[in-house]
């Protein structure tokens, strides 16, 4: 079917998206001998430019060895196209000679293609190959990028609560999370038990109080001695505002291209100190921030996650092949399965963690969360209990 392959990367750099890169590059040489390959570098940029490498001249071993890297090979963006960009994206393309264009990314990837596949009105293809660390893509049980996340949060705070046990105070972990806590909470995965941390979970679906924090850590630290906390990044106060908007002046808010504040940076953690200052005065605590740490790590790449990613990257040739869509990983009989959704199902939009991943009055992983969570990512050490 298709002479002409491109394939960018956008959004935030994953452990495994190279994993779906490669996987679409080797699916099209296999599929269509002779087939030109093209990685546009930056994202959509690359296409604007006329910046490319030619992929299917490159050898597989060095490809299989990409495969492996964790961060985008080809380069990222966090531009968001309008419908005039599209105009200019569609005609860089036209003059590549593409028959289809396959776009690795989230949910305003799936946005930029759905544009695209409007306006191109049935003269090439276009696929959204899904990737995120944030695990919100809808029609998706989980996203490449997540489990190897996951992995890492699940073992900083394994780390951490053993580390508190020997020591005890009040440890707060911010997770990247804008708009969905599923990160956030794999960070009791691998609980020893009842009595581990974290002990405290604070998610963007939920709303958050102060006074609430400050009280729950104090139940916390009365019964087990020391308090472990596991917050998002994009928590959200009660009035609907992100808890950056309340610390951070409205004339020093930063925002992307995506219109989205930016969470990083020391004012979040700042505030988290200053009430545990304020609310329990003289006792020992540690706020720190993972920030990029866990999408990346080269230590903590899932061989679940990759094999997936891969995978993704190949049907979404087979895709193509059908017209275009967006590829989604699901879940039937306990497997993975890989299916074709309409682009118009996930494009701009947010998969939000399930109410019921919460107990009801307690900022705490519920049964059904955990079960969830325990299938993604199984434990991978065996942690002698300590005595204290």
């Amino acid at each position: 079917m298709s002479a002409t392959f491109v394939i960018a990367q956008g959004g935030g750099p994953t452990a495994v998206i190279n994993q779906t890169l490669v996987g679409a590059v080797l699916e099209a040489k296999k599929r269509h001998p002779g087939a030109k390959v093209l990685g546009a570098r930056h994202g959509v940029r690359g296409i604007r430019d006329g910046d490319y490498v030619d992929l299917s001249a490159v050898p597989e071993a060095q490809l299989r060895l990409i495969a492996g890297t964790p961060s985008a090979a080809l380069g990222s963006t966090r531009d968001k196209p309008d419908a005039a960009y599209c105009e200019v994206i569609l005609a860089g393309l036209k003059k590549a000679g593409a028959d289809a264009f396959i776009y690795i990314g989230g949910n305003d990837t799936a946005g930029t293609q759905q544009i695209l596949t409007n306006a191109a009105q049935g003269s090439m293809a276009f696929v959204h190959a899904p990737k995120t660390i944030d695990n919100d893509l809808v029609d998706n049980d989980h996203t490449p990028g997540f489990i190897s996340a996951g992995e890492f949060v699940a073992g900083a705070f394994l780390s951490v609560d053993l580390d508190f046990r020997a020591l005890p105070g009040i440890y707060v972990g911010i997770v990247m999370g804008r708009h969905a806590g599923f990160l956030t909470a794999a960070a009791a995965a691998w609980q020893l038990d009842e009595t581990s941390g974290p002990h405290l979970v604070y998610v963007p679906e939920r709303g958050f109080s102060v006074k609430r924090f400050v009280d729950d850590v104090k139940r916390t630290m009365d019964r087990h001695k020391r308090c472990i906390v596991a917050v998002s990044e994009g928590v959200t106060m009660e009035d609907g505002r992100s808890l950056v908007e309340h610390v951070v002046p409205a004339d020093k808010l930063e925002r992307d291209a995506h219109g989205n504040l930016k969470l990083s940076g020391t004012d979040l953690g700042a505030a988290f100190e200053q009430a545990l200052a304020t609310g329990l005065p003289g006792k020992r605590a540690r706020v720190d921030t993972l920030g990029y740490l866990p999408r990346g790590a080269i230590s903590m790449v899932s061989p679940v996650d990759a094999k997936e990613a891969f995978d993704a990257g190949a049907f979404a040739v087979d895709a193509a092949d059908k017209g275009g869509g967006s590829v989604a990983l699901q879940v039937e009989g306990g497997k993975t399965v890989i299916r074709l959704v309409p682009l118009s199902n996930v494009a701009g939009k947010t998969r939000h963690m399930p109410a019921d991943f919460l107990k009801p009055d307690e900022n705490q992983i519920s049964e059904a969360g955990m079960a969830y969570f325990k299938r993604l990512l199984p434990k991978k050490f065996e942690v002698g209990k300590p005595f204290v």
